[in-house]
Formats: C-alpha cells, sequence, structure tokens
C-alpha cells in the first residue's frame, strides 16, 4: 500500500540532483559513471518527476520529449531503501496520468526487467522491431573519465 505522503512534482527546483546523479552513476546499469554535468544537462532538457515522502526524495522519472509527438521515458527508479512498496507503480501511474502525456503519438522506453511496471499503463514489446534501430555507445562514460 503507498503511503499517504507519496507526493509528485514536475518542480525541478524540488529535485535532488547530487542523489539522482549518485543513484545513476553508481547503480543504474544503464548510467554507470554518468558525469555529473551529463545529469544536469539531461535534467534541464526533459519532464522530469520527483516522488517523495515527507519531503524528500525516493523515486525519480524523466521524459525527453518535444511536447506534441513523443517522448522517450527513462532514468525510472526508487531508491533501494523504498522498494516494494508500491512508489514505483505510484509514480508511473502519476506520470501517465500528465495531461502532457495524453496528447502524444508514440512513448518508447528500454527495460531489462520491469516490463510489469509498465504493461498496466499501456506499453507493449515493438510492434514492428525491424523498423527500429540504435546507435548506443555503452562505454561512452567510462571513456569520458
Amino acid at each position: 500500500m503507498v503511503s499517504p505522503q507519496l507526493q509528485f512534482s514536475t518542480d525541478k527546483t524540488r529535485l535532488d540532483v547530487p542523489m539522482i546523479h549518485a543513484f545513476l552513476r553508481d547503480e543504474a546499469p544503464w548510467a554507470k559513471g554518468i558525469p555529473f554535468d551529463v545529469v544536469q544537462q539531461a535534467i534541464e532538457g526533459s519532464l522530469c518527476f520527483g516522488a517523495y515522502l515527507d519531503g524528500a526524495q525516493v523515486g525519480f522519472a524523466r521524459l525527453v520529449t518535444d511536447y506534441a509527438t513523443f517522448a522517450y521515458l527513462c532514468d525510472v527508479f526508487t531508491l533501494p531503501g523504498y522498494r516494494g512498496r508500491g512508489y514505483a507503480k505510484a509514480l508511473i501511474d502519476h506520470v501517465f496520468a500528465d495531461a502532457t502525456l495524453a496528447r502524444l503519438r508514440r512513448i518508447v522506453l528500454v527495460t531489462s526487467n520491469a516490463h510489469e511496471l509498465y504493461r498496466p499503463v499501456g506499453f507493449t514489446a515493438v510492434e514492428y522491431p525491424e523498423r527500429y534501430m540504435e546507435l548506443h555507445r555503452s562505454e561512452i562514460y567510462s571513456a569520458a573519465r
């Protein structure tokens, strides 16, 4: 059951950027070693959602979007000490209740283990995987050191 104190905000001034950076740099397999300035720049150019429990940030989600047709959902996490309490589901439900996203034609994400978190808000496997391509530089943050 989600605590009634859990709150959400898109106010970037409330984000605990050092905590977000530390989590992404140290814990997130997709962003290991990411520099602080890259996280700051990514936040500045994105629609961000913070999840807060009693005023402290416990979760985060970021969407890279043009606000008209497309978004890429990324950097979704709940801090380890707060997992298993429904906070990630509450965060995703809140994100997808946002009117900004309701008008977008396509929203994509990449996940290795959280498919069940995203299915309830409508995510499915890519319908035409042969149409999708990527340029993936998995070692870019370790090369920048």
